[in-house]
């Protein structure tokens, strides 16, 4: 098990929910920081499942569901930089973060698969 991208994607998710608590809500936002709550914290829960896969193919699965809702999540904070909701450094962080789970992900992927 790897307990640091374990604690990665756990951070991440909570650093997520502690940013967004900081954009006002209305109606545009509200849609933008359900879904990115949804997406940061369901990689991170989905790689935790994968720790107890049941066979190689149930963890792969896992895993690539992990590293699609990562994608989804940098996404999402690309929105809200782009559409000026906010442009902190935390949104850079997380955007920066993002990107490099999405790298990690993408590669325990493809070298499960080549196993």
């Amino acid at each position: 098990m790897d307990i640091d991208l374990n604690n990665r994607l756990f951070n991440f998710a909570v650093a997520v929910i502690i940013f967004l608590r900081s954009i006002k809500n209305n109606q545009e936002t509200g849609i933008v920081k359900y879904q990115l709550t949804k997406s940061s914290t369901s990689s991170g829960a989905n790689y935790e499942e994968a720790q107890a896969a049941s066979s190689k193919v149930d963890f792969i699965n896992k895993v690539n569901i992990s590293l699609k809702e990562m994608r989804e999540s940098n996404y999402w904070l690309r929105v809200i930089k782009s559409s000026k909701i906010d442009s902190s450094e935390k949104l850079i962080e997380l955007i920066n973060e993002s990107e490099e789970l999405k790298k990690i992900l993408a590669t325990i992927v493809k070298n499960s698969r080549k196993k």
